[in-house]
């Protein structure tokens, strides 16, 4: 008799996960998965976290198809869930450059060497016997192709590794949830900042906000003007129709203020500020005769603010044009040779990316910023419009009316080979689009006067040479720049360097000072007096004297006791050279020029008691009968 799984379940009997290879029969009694079983298919599952890869395997096969409501309950219950998958293997990272490594293979559906090896190591060689479940399609299609292992995902798959997830932790041994989650959040920063490709050289997302600013301070700018024309405009009406630039009517109006202080001494001014002398005499004529009204210093002084702010606004969209001028020569220099920087940033804009703009065709390229019109046309079945954003291009303004499409189809061929080359070419140089902009220059020529132009192949030739000469110049500077860069960096280093070694060394050499002189007191050996090449230091035996001053009482005996043994020493050694005795016993002389002061110490000293004064009495005793042996000698 056939039992059903869900009765089994019921029973309490069937507390596992079956395999879901369909298959027909009854269900196998064992738990473990048994190799040598002909029909039966080990169901293993592969689990990728930020600490390791996990292979796990199922502890009973059966079919499931039914019992998803079962599965999704055993998961969440970990004594469940111990019963129904074992760990086999667990393959840590070594690092997180290894994990980061392993995530982008995965994410990119390529079988890492570790993915392989802990594959080919624990699971059975028997291939066809084992299927694999993984969470993602990609490494599966990989690993079947490369590993010849089945493998399966989504349904009750995903419902395993659901719980392999939150389980995790009590299923590796030494494993912490926070470290797990640590270890995610690490690996989750590295590979998010690993997938945003950061070109230094190439920022084209500077170039999409400066246009978008540029058009929004443009609004702004407008509508502030218009605000300063007609509240300026009561107290001096005929500033309006004399002023047309919305910057210059702002300066002005800052300037001027009350229009009755104005006279001929500020005339010089209004001319500076208008560039015009015409204009600044009719201003001051006309503020003499205004008909407007009069106005409190309290309203002047809110216009006059309001005015500098828009002047301010105005200065600052200057300095914002300079610099997508310099972006886009960076950037893009073809296509902004070609078509100008304003109307080349919108088109980088609208396509999102410089790199997205250089996969659209050319007829995408034509009527790109179009798209109502163009999804208008389409729906009332009229003429698809001509130009989009190229419009506003100098050369679409110059053509007739009837050459309009014709030279609008032909700059938007031009720019999408432009933007292709800016995005592609690994030393972007302006040759190509001055070259692409002459060609242009050309066919619209051809059309007004039929002058034919020249040919594609030609140009593009003209253009490789120039370009390789201009790349290898661009590549000198740069170079020099950077050896000048590393000049100054080395420069740098050498400079904190010094400034670290003798800050250094400024201590030790104190402390070395101060540990080297009590160490030169204490050895006043005749045998130690440093020789050189044989010849007697004068400045030592005289020095040696005045240094005892300081002496201690046990070092004035240790010194005494030194001399008498080296006195006892010297009449053996009468029948060397006298060259020799100068050299071996500089004390003598010593003790001929400070023997005063010797004796000075000896009755300077202290009363001692016991052994001490004994040995001072003999020792004084004895540099006596020395002094006087030498005296004769």
């Amino acid at each position: 008799m056939v039992s059903s799984p869900a009765s089994d379940w019921s029973a309490g009997r069937g507390r596992g996960l079956w395999s879901l290879v369909p298959r027909a029969g009854a269900r196998q009694p064992h738990c473990e998965p048994n190799p040598g079983a002909g029909a039966m298919v080990l169901l293993h599952v592969l689990f990728e976290h930020a600490v390791g890869y996990a292979l796990l395997a199922l502890k009973e096969v059966e079919e499931i198809s039914l019992l998803q409501p079962q599965v999704e309950e055993s998961v969440l219950n970990l004594g469940k869930f111990h019963n129904i998958v074992r760990l086999v293997a667990f393959c840590p990272f070594a690092s997180s450059q290894v994990a980061l490594e392993n995530a982008n293979a995965v994410s990119e559906g390529v079988v890492h060497e570790d993915l392989r090896l802990l594959l080919e190591t624990h699971l059975p060689s028997k291939k066809k016997k084992v299927l694999l479940g993984v969470g993602d399609p990609k490494i599966g299609a990989a690993i079947q192709e490369e590993l010849g292992y089945n493998c399966q995902t989504g349904g009750v798959i995903a419902e395993i590794l659901r719980g392999v997830r939150l389980h995790f932790h009590n299923l590796v041994k030494g494993l912490t949830d926070l470290s797990a989650c640590k270890a995610q959040l690490g690996l989750g920063h590295s590979y998010s900042r690993a997938k945003v490709k950061f070109n230094v050289n190439r920022v084209d997302n500077m170039i999409i906000q400066s246009i978008s600013l540029l058009d929004q301070l443009d609004k702004d700018i407008n509508t502030f003007s218009m605000r300063v024309r007609e509240w300026y405009g009561y107290h001096f009406p005929e500033l309006v129709k004399i002023i047309n630039d919305n910057a210059t009517y702002c300066r002005l109006a800052q300037f001027i203020g009350n229009r009755r202080e104005l006279n001929e001494e500020k005339l010089e001014k209004l001319e500076e500020l208008t560039m015009d002398g015409a204009k600044a005499k009719a201003i001051l004529d006309a503020s003499r005769s205004s008909m407007g009204m009069d106005i409190s210093a309290i309203d002047l002084i809110n216009i006059e603010s309001f005015s500098s702010r828009v002047v301010s606004l105005s200065e600052y969209r200057q300095s914002l044009h300079t610099y997508l001028r310099s972006k886009m020569s960076q950037v893009a220099p073809s296509l902004s040779a070609l078509i100008g920087e304003a109307v080349g940033a919108r088109l980088i804009a609208h396509a999102g990316s410089l790199t997205n703009l250089a996969k659209y065709p050319a007829s995408t390229v034509q009527i790109l910023g179009a798209e109502k019109a163009l999804f208008r046309a389409l729906k009332t079945r009229g003429n698809t419009p001509k130009y989009g954003l190229i419009f506003h291009s100098t050369f679409i303004g110059r053509a007739a009316a009837k050459n309009k499409g014709r030279i609008s189809r032909y700059l938007a061929n031009k720019c999408s080979i432009a933007s292709r080359i800016d995005c592609f070419s690994e030393v972007p140089t302006s040759v190509f689009g001055e070259k692409l902009r002459e060609q242009v220059e050309e066919r619209l020529s051809f059309y007004e006067t039929g002058e034919i132009p020249r040919k594609n192949l030609d140009v593009m030739k003209e253009a490789m040479v120039q370009a390789e000469e201009a790349a290898a110049e661009i590549t000198r500077k740069l170079e020099k720049q950077e050896k000048k860069r590393l000049k100054k960096e080395k420069k740098r280093l050498a400079a904190l360097a010094l400034a670290s070694s003798e800050n250094s060394s400024s201590t030790p050499e104190e402390c070395e000072e101060t540990s080297e002189k009590p160490k030169k007191k204490k050895k006043q050996k005749p045998q130690e007096v440093p020789q050189e090449n044989g010849m007697e230091d004068p400045s030592i035996p005289f020095s040696k004297p005045k240094k005892k001053k300081s002496f201690s009482k046990e070092e004035l005996m240790s010194s005494d006791l030194e001399e008498t043994a080296g006195s006892t020493s010297l009449p053996k050694r009468k029948k060397s050279s006298p060259k020799e005795e100068t050299v071996n016993d500089p004390e003598e002389a010593g003790h001929r020029s400070g023997s005063k002061k010797k004796r000075k110490f000896s009755k300077e000293e202290p009363v001692s008691s016991g052994p001490e004064e004994a040995a001072g009495k003999s020792s004084s005793k004895k540099k006596k009968k020395f002094h006087k042996a030498s005296q004769e000698d």
